[in-house]
């Protein structure tokens, strides 16, 4: 138990850049074909495509909540926020990358908007949980956004507040998510891509908390 209870500690702490593993220069190869739609997700984005990189604990099923999510183009998954250069699935659950696991999400702004992205974001996940994720626990399954300009981290710092006064008249406790400008995001090797599609009974511990998450100007 105490071993259990000393693993599970180390794996909540991070690490920082002079502790975390040191990882390599060489990129994990993949194809970046989408596996559901057989869209790319290496290829440049359009005039009308944004992105955002959103970690809500295991990326296998909140990569699969976004590919379902009208206006979504192309999902992918991987590791971000941490010190690691191109970690391994291995290195990143080990606790000592300070990587989030993470997923990509790419989307139509002439069909869906940043805020309805987030409002699934918020919507599938317990972001109160600090290093864990319901039974997933690890500083890889803390809840964080990543976004490129000052406007969409104000779009999601937004979100939070409303969603936080939601949270708090429901009784539940204060959001630890992570909002971030964007970092350097390493792609997960070839089998963790669309990994529900491959493996249609594999685990999954999405769950949310079950409290909407309000959108748009009267939120």
């Amino acid at each position: 138990m105490f071993r259990n209870s000393e693993e599970q500690l180390k794996k909540s702490t991070m690490p920082t850049k002079e502790t975390a593993l040191v990882g390599r220069s060489e990129a994990l190869s993949i194809s970046g074909k989408h596996a559901v739609n057989h869209a790319s997700f290496l290829s440049p984005m359009k005039s009308n495509e944004a992105e955002v990189i959103l970690a809500m604990g295991c990326f296998w099923g909140a990569e699969r909540k976004f590919w379902n999510t009208p206006g979504v183009l192309v999902t992918s998954v991987g590791y971000i926020g941490g010190f690691t250069e191109n970690p391994t699935y291995e290195e990143v659950c080990s606790g000592q990358t300070g990587h989030t696991e993470a997923v990509v999400v790419r989307f139509d702004t002439k069909q869906t908007t940043l805020e309805a992205i987030l409002k699934v974001f918020w919507e599938n996940h317990d972001p109160t949980q600090g290093m864990r994720q319901g039974n997933d626990i690890g500083s890889q399954y803390r809840s964080a956004i990543f976004l490129k300009n000052p406007e969409d981290l104000a779009i999601a710092e937004a979100t939070k507040a409303s969603y936080q006064k939601q949270l708090l008249a429901s009784g539940h406790g204060m959001i630890t998510t992570e909002i971030e400008p964007l970092s350097t995001y390493y792609f997960a090797e070839e089998y963790h891509q669309q990994y529900l599609h491959k493996n249609p009974n594999g685990y999954c511990g999405l769950g949310g908390t079950g409290i909407s998450c309000p959108i748009g100007l009267g939120a």
